[in-house]
């Protein structure tokens, strides 16, 4: 199995691009996992023919389509996730309701400084993976709220109870998606 990870953070020292990669030794031998950056992705433009897409776009879109699942790790940004995100995502929707992201398993964490920990983020892309027809994985979300106390000066997570929260919900979502599958 495969999984794609994409941060919704551009941001050297993310907190979420971190997450992702401690997520990645909680995945067993069997599963390849790749992170991915969407920071190359220029600004959708819905007048761009589907046939002569930029090449980050079609790199972005054959990734999606060569995964089993994805797993996404946001900031949260005024009460949202980040506009990278979002474009990289409005992108990888086209053509509406029969793109690459269709019917493709999804999991969510985030991370942020705030107490709240990314809650109305995730909230967010849920209702956005929701219209590109993406199951989420059914779980009690994996919120890291204070980000900034949890990793270390090499950003790693250092807090036991995250990381047991988080193997669990890696765990989860590794055997949700194979049933998916």
């Amino acid at each position: 199995m495969k999984i794609l990870g994409i941060s919704g953070s551009l941001r050297e020292g993310s907190f979420n691009t971190a997450l992702l990669k401690t997520a990645k030794h909680f995945s067993n031998s069997s599963i390849q996992f790749e992170i991915i950056s969407i920071g190359n992705i220029p600004l959708y433009n819905e007048g761009v023919d589907e046939v002569n897409l930029p090449e980050e776009v079609s790199w972005l879109i054959k990734s999606i389509e060569s995964a089993d699942a994805i797993l996404f790790s946001t900031p949260e940004y005024n009460h949202c996730i980040p506009g990278v995100l979002k474009n990289a995502i409005d992108w990888a929707s086209r053509p509406a309701f029969d793109s690459s992201l269709k019917l493709k398993p999804c999991g969510i964490l985030a991370a942020s400084k705030s107490p709240v920990g990314g809650a109305r983020a995730q909230a967010s892309l849920k209702n956005i993976l929701s219209s590109t027809l993406s199951p989420v994985f059914p779980s009690i979300e994996y919120l890291l709220p204070n980000a900034h106390e949890m990793f270390n000066t090499e950003a790693e997570l250092t807090n036991q109870t995250a990381l047991r929260r988080l193997k669990r919900y890696i765990n989860g979502f590794i055997e949700w998606t194979e049933a998916q599958t």
